[in-house]
Formats: structure tokens, sequence, C-alpha cells
């Protein structure tokens, strides 16, 4: 698929997010949060739902949990430019809860439509919901996060190998200032993938 048809297919895709209501967020969400990024990227990060920054401004990690993110991505000589971000669910949960499987079940179709068509060699789960989600559909044995963050495990899927690296989500870094080393060092995984270190 060239970039111009790409790009074509994430633009629809984000019209018929905004006009999604195939769950109940549609009713207390302020914005959607389809995702952005490089339609030709070959790392895409996943997480788990916006939060209220998020739905407030329609953008994937922008609170403070998209300050650890970035500084995360500078440790490994990437920026935003580099990567396509997304989350599970495109709406943010009430109160920042854990995505329902109803929610995540109404919502996926939209996230696979993104893997498929930004088609990364890389996908970087971030947190247990991404890291569940992406396992499950790779038909990867199910894992707690906390086992395998910083591993990479490699699949083979309809549209060609896969490196999948699950990682803990940024927020923690923002409960806990200690956690931030351990994602840095989580994320060196990524520095092998990213030609501009090469």
């Amino acid at each position: 698929m060239s970039i111009l048809d790409k790009q074509k297919t994430i633009d629809d895709l984000r019209t018929k997010i905004a006009a999604c209501t195939r769950c109940s967020l549609h009713e207390t969400r302020s914005n959607t949060v389809p995702g952005e990024g490089s339609v030709d990227a070959r790392i895409m990060f996943i997480g788990e739902a916006p939060g209220r920054n998020e739905d407030l401004q329609g953008k994937p990690f922008v609170g403070r949990a998209g300050d650890v993110f970035d500084k995360l991505l500078a440790s490994v000589s990437l920026t935003r430019d580099d990567i396509y971000l997304c989350n599970i669910l495109k709406c943010r949960p009430p109160n920042n809860r854990n995505p329902l499987a109803s929610e995540i079940a109404a919502c996926v179709g939209s996230l696979d439509i993104q893997i498929r068509t930004v088609n990364p060699d890389v996908i970087g789960t971030l947190g247990n919901f991404a890291t569940s989600y992406v396992f499950e559909k790779f038909k990867l044995a199910p894992v707690k996060i906390s086992q395998v963050a910083g591993q990479v495990f490699e699949v083979d899927t309809e549209w060609g190998p896969k490196k999948i690296v699950p990682v803990f989500h940024p927020a923690v870094a923002t409960y806990n200032v200690h956690k931030i080393d351990e994602l840095i060092e989580h994320f060196q995984a990524f520095k092998e993938f990213n030609l501009k270190t090469v």
C-alpha cells in the first residue's frame, strides 16, 4: 500500500471514529482520540485509553504520561514524527477507569485497521491492556507484563513478520518516580529498530 493510500485509509478511519456510537463512551467523551503519527512508521505504540487531557485535546499521550513517553522516545533517539501512536480505546472511560471488555470489543476493529494499514515492523505495547490484546491477537501465550517488559517477541502475521515489545505504561512513572529508570531500560529494546541510530 502506498503512503498516499495509507493516509487516505487512516483519514477515513478518523472520520468514522469521530462518529462512532458503538459503546456508551461516546455519551461522555469531549473528543475522540484516534491516534497520530507517521502512517509509514516502522514502530507503532499502542496504549490503553485516553485520559482527561487526551479527551480534551483529541490527541494521544498529552498529559503527564505523555511527558514521560516523550522522554522515553528521546532515550532511543525517536520523536513522535518517527512513530505511529494510538490506544486500544479511542474514547476516555469516565474517571479514567479501566476499559471494560465490551468497550474493547467494540473498539478494536479500528485498532486492527491501524495495525494493518501502518503495517509496522515493531509494535510496542504500553501497559497490561495493550499487551493482553496484542498477545491474544497474534496468538502469543498470555503473560503478566511485569514478567516480559522490555523483551522482544517475534510473530508471523498475514502482513509479514512483526516484533512485539511490551513495556510498562508511561503513567507508572507519574505515580512512582523511581520507575522511570526501569522504563528507560526497557525502552532500549526499541533502539535496534530505529533506522536513525543504525
